[in-house]
This record gives structure tokens, C-alpha cells and sequence, in this order.
């Protein structure tokens, strides 16, 4: 596998001040119980619809159906299949997913929501038709997890965009543990091997399991513990509805 710094992702969490692994990890097992449970990728309840149409205007329903739609075809679809049960083979199906969710516009935090970050979760983003790169990578997250594939070969992965020269955020799929990840990222609508990504620097990354860190844990800002903690609050509350 060629030497790229998304290896250092797989390590094992190592011991020291991880302010927010801490956090995170706090939280991971609502958040493995949740993803299991809520089915967010293959429900788009009366409630749901109603409370984001209300929000974001009569379009919700065609963009919730056709969501649902585009997932339950998916997960029956051989692509699928080979994602779950054939590593080497998940090419077809990371990139069906990639571009579904790049085709929702990109709009930053500060126009679509009136705030700094915003995490939304796959719902919101659907129903509002807009995002920015966490948005996408948590949809893309979710979605693959309502499919089946474990949680370890998923981590939504910080990074340093070097051309843009600001942070960003990725999915990385690992086929096996110590398999080059591919990256699912909202830049580039086409899936590729981390090799291929030398504009990309990880910083940080993490899953339902555990958070692996490159550089120094104390640059973690906690705006984004909070924003997970109320995403995984959100998430809850749809489930709700």
C-alpha cells in the first residue's frame, strides 16, 4: 500500500490528553444504538416531512421520498452486495453514494444556518437541499452504516484542504484494516484511494468506536464536541417523529 498519512487513522487510540476522544467516546454507544435503530435512510414518516416542510417549504417531500427511494434501492442492489461481502469490490457503491449526496448544493453554515457550524443530520440535509462538507461526510456516514457495512471500515475524517488552505472533512472506507482508504469527499465526485489525495492532510478522525488522532489533540475545538452532541440529540428527536 503506498505510504500516506491516512494510515496513521487505523492506529490504535494511544494514551494521553484526547480531551475529545474523551468526549466523543462518551458518547459512542448512543450513538452505535441509534444508527442501528432509527433506520434514517429508509424512513421519511408523515411527522418528518410535516416538521421539515414546515421549515423548508413544500419541495421536502419529493426530496425526503426520493432519499428513501435512492436508499432502499441501493441496499437491495448487487453493488451493495459486493460492498458488504466482497472487500476489494465496494468501488460501484461508495461512488453511487458520493455523488448522490454531492449533488445537494454546498452552502456554508453562516447562510444556510445563520451560525458558525452546524452540524445537520442526513435528514436535514435532504430536506433543506444544501450542506457543507460535514454535512455531506455525516450523510455519507450514516447511510453507508444503514446498509450494513461496520463501523469499522467508516471514519468521517478532518483534514487540512491544502489548496483551499482550510479545514474539511472526509469519509474514509477502509476495506480491511490495513487497506489504503478510499475517500468520499464533496470536493471530487469521484472516489479515490487516499494515495491519490496528497491536497489532503488528516488531522483527526472518528467513528461510533473511538477517535484516532495525527497532530497535537489540544488544537480539537470544542464547538465540535458540542456539534456532535447535538447532532446525536437531533437524531434522536427525528426518530421521534
Amino acid at each position: 500500500m503506498p505510504d500516506s498519512p491516512f494510515a496513521r487513522l487505523r492506529l490504535p487510540l494511544r494514551p494521553g490528553p484526547l480531551v475529545f476522544a474523551a468526549a466523543v467516546l462518551a458518547m459512542a454507544g448512543f450513538a452505535a444504538a441509534a444508527s442501528a435503530d432509527l433506520g434514517f435512510t429508509t424512513r421519511a414518516t408523515p411527522g418528518l416531512v410535516e416538521a421539515y416542510a414546515r421549515q423548508f417549504g413544500s419541495a421536502v417531500r419529493e426530496r425526503l421520498t426520493g432519499w428513501v427511494d435512492f436508499a432502499r434501492g441501493q441496499k437491495s442492489s448487487p453493488r451493495v452486495a459486493r460492498l458488504l461481502e466482497s472487500p476489494g469490490n465496494e468501488r460501484d457503491a461508495l461512488q453511487a453514494v458520493n455523488s448522490f449526496f454531492n449533488r445537494i448544493p454546498f452552502l456554508s453554515d453562516s447562510s444556510h444556518w445563520g451560525v458558525e457550524d452546524y452540524w445537520a443530520t442526513p435528514a436535514e440535509t435532504v430536506a433543506s437541499f444544501g450542506g457543507d462538507c460535514e454535512d455531506y461526510s455525516i450523510a455519507k456516514y450514516f447511510l453507508l452504516k444503514e446498509f450494513g457495512v461496520p463501523v469499522e471500515r467508516l471514519r468521517i475524517t478532518y483534514v487540512k484542504a491544502v489548496k483551499l488552505n482550510q479545514a474539511h472533512m472526509v469519509l474514509a472506507y477502509y476495506a480491511t484494516p490495513g487497506a489504503e482508504p478510499l475517500i468520499l469527499d464533496n470536493l471530487d465526485d469521484r472516489v479515490r484511494p487516499a494515495s491519490d489525495r496528497e491536497d489532503l492532510v488528516p488531522v483527526y478522525s472518528f467513528n461510533d468506536d473511538d477517535v484516532i488522532l495525527v497532530r497535537d489533540s489540544r488544537k480539537s475545538n470544542p464547538l465540535q464536541i458540542r456539534a456532535w452532541r447535538d447532532l446525536l440529540q437531533k437524531l434522536e428527536g427525528e426518530a421521534r417523529l
